[in-house]
Parts: structure tokens; C-alpha cells; sequence
């Protein structure tokens, strides 16, 4: 009964593990998208991916520095979903593990 109990938190813990990642990576890909496709930055939506992607961008955000402030976002943001994908997927195989 306990391995039963065990296995199934430690599947639970793993799949928010792997959902969370792939929101961080949504979030930063849909503010990649309005960013190069030139959203109106005063709209309430472009600003709510803006203000949650910053933080999620992690160091990053000024990894790159090109002089085309687009090409910046998509290199830089795209890296960190890149990122955010890549860990979770490993945090959640190796949560897996221990089951």
C-alpha cells in the first residue's frame, strides 16, 4: 500500500514538475510572439506576458545583446524556453526515478 501511495505522489509531483516548465516556456514563446510581431506594448495582455516573462527569462535576459531590440526578445527569450523545457523534463525523469 505505501509503495502504491509513494508511486503515485512522486507521478503527481512529476507531472506538475513537467506542467510548470511548459508554462514557463509558453509564457516567454507567447511574449517572443508578440514582441516580434510588433503587439502594442500599452495592450493589458502584452503587458501581462511582458511583466511574467522577465522573471521567468532568468540571466537570459541580456544574454545576447544584438542592436535589433526583436531579435534580442527572440534570441534571449527563446533561449530561456528552451531552458525552462529542458529542466523540467530532466527534474521530472529524475523525480520518476525514485519511484
Amino acid at each position: 500500500m505505501a509503495t502504491v501511495t509513494r508511486s503515485s505522489v512522486v507521478g503527481v509531483l512529476a507531472g506538475v514538475v513537467r506542467w510548470a516548465g511548459l508554462l514557463f516556456a509558453l509564457v516567454l514563446v507567447v511574449h517572443v510572439l508578440l514582441t516580434v510581431g510588433h503587439a502594442n506594448p500599452d495592450n493589458g495582455i502584452t503587458e501581462f506576458f511582458s511583466a511574467a516573462a522577465d522573471p521567468l527569462a532568468l540571466a537570459f535576459k541580456s544574454l545576447f545583446t544584438p542592436a535589433n531590440a526583436e531579435l534580442r526578445v527572440l534570441v534571449n527569450y527563446g533561449l530561456a524556453a528552451l531552458f525552462w523545457l529542458i529542466v523540467s523534463s530532466v527534474l521530472s525523469r529524475l523525480i520518476r526515478r525514485l519511484a
